[in-house]
């Protein structure tokens, strides 16, 4: 692992976004020491903060003269930076390409199912929650068969030799938390076994529950 700059990395964020926590995870899971600058809409809104990312989203990952926003390019980051051993992000042409899959649903399908049905439901954003629900409907079905012969997202179906990579830290936080919105993982044997995999990783940390009132799974 290539040694980093005497002063920890910075990630700007909030305790209860999911962009931010799957950054986190590969930060701890490669035991790298950071800095976490809590960044609500008063600092986003800030010359400051717009300075480091013009469209005053987050999260924002410094290390020192990099800077990058975006939660899954920190995620690529991080991945080409610090784990030499292709892990989280193998080389392998299509093994990367299972990746960005995935990447690509978590930015996709999962950003506009479960995720965006939490934000409407637990703070009233401005959002289509039926069309959420639709997504999620479609989603979740399909990473639970996709995963009925498979440990990790990225494997291939019924790989003997098999690890975690940034494709399951980019999907797990939105679908763990998928319930605050209002979805349910009830059913979903494979799904729910791949959740109870990923937070048995070592360094795993949970993103902390919404303080909000839980509400009740869509029926």
């Amino acid at each position: 692992m290539p040694a980093h700059s005497a002063a920890p990395l910075v990630i700007y964020g909030t305790p209860l976004s999911g962009h931010v926590h799957r950054v986190q995870l590969l930060l701890r899971m490669l035991g790298l020491p950071h800095e976490f600058v809590e960044a609500g809409a008063a600092v986003r809104a800030t010359a400051e903060f717009r300075a480091l990312n013009p469209l005053g989203q987050i999260p924002v990952l410094v290390d020192g003269d990099v800077v990058v926003p975006d939660s899954n390019a920190s995620l690529l980051y991080l991945a080409k930076r610090y784990d030499q051993g292709g892990t989280w992000l193998p080389e392998e042409p299509a093994a990367a390409a299972r990746v960005q899959r995935w990447l690509s649903v978590a930015a996709g399908e999962v950003r506009h199912g479960p995720a965006s049905a939490r934000m409407v439901v637990l703070w009233n954003l401005q959002g289509h929650l039926p069309l959420a629900r639709e997504i999620s409907a479609r989603l979740l079905p399909f990473m639970d068969q996709h995963l009925a012969d498979r440990r990790w997202l990225a494997d291939e179906a019924g790989a003997a030799m098999a690890h975690p990579t940034i494709a399951d830290l980019a999907c797990y936080s939105y679908v763990a938390h998928a319930p605050e919105g209002g979805i349910s993982l009830d059913g979903y044997e494979h799904l729910n076994a791949w959740l109870r995999r990923v937070e048995a990783l070592p360094a795993f940390q949970a993103m902390p529950a919404s303080p909000l009132a839980s509400p009740k799974p869509a029926a």
